[in-house]
């Protein structure tokens, strides 16, 4: 059962996470460079378990989520991107907005992966849903990420906290509204 879409690009097929995924997952999750700027420490396997649901859920009832991220030559899961709704309580200027998010292997960092994914998720989500923007929260500290958002068109917003620690809140505005 697939509710999302296949997207492929010159290097990567994106794609909905199924069942199958979790072993990958897991890996992902406890690969410590992936993970540590975003959750700081590896994921217990019943925590990305319940992550990989949390993903299939989005899917299946707002229409949109993350993706699984896989190389085209090797078929290899490398990373996940797409857009969510987080419910983060970050305020009107973040909340009401499409989420991008990306993570990828740390076997694969510097090879312009997390951009060309973001890229493509972000075409999709302006063509199924029109949002006028949407918005992204990266550690300050993040050299890479933040790098990959400037590509992407994204614009800081504000600072705030989530979860005890520091985070830059991002802005993009669609590609049609300038």
């Amino acid at each position: 059962m697939s509710l999302g879409p296949t997207i492929e690009t010159a290097r990567l097929v994106l794609r909905p996470h199924r069942i199958s995924d979790y072993e990958d997952c897991c890996a992902l999750t406890s690969d410590p460079e992936a993970v540590r700027m975003i959750y700081q420490n590896p994921m217990s396997r019943e925590d990305t378990w319940h992550r990989l649901l949390r993903f299939a859920g989005h899917w299946s009832l707002l229409g949109y989520g993350l993706l699984i991220v896989e190389e085209k030559l090797s078929g290899r899961v490398v990373g996940e991107v797409g857009l969510a709704d987080f419910h983060r309580g970050l305020g009107d200027d973040f909340d009401p907005f499409p989420e991008m998010a990306w993570m990828m292997s740390t076997e694969v960092h510097g090879r312009g992966y997390a951009t060309e994914a973001a890229q493509a998720a972000l075409r999709w989500m302006e063509v199924a849903f029109s949002p006028d923007r949407t918005v992204c929260i990266i550690d300050p500290a993040n050299g890479p990420s933040l790098r990959v958002a400037e590509k992407l068109g994204y614009h800081p917003i504000g600072n705030a906290e989530y979860k005890g620690k520091p985070i830059l809140k991002l802005r993009r505005f669609a590609s049609a509204h300038g």
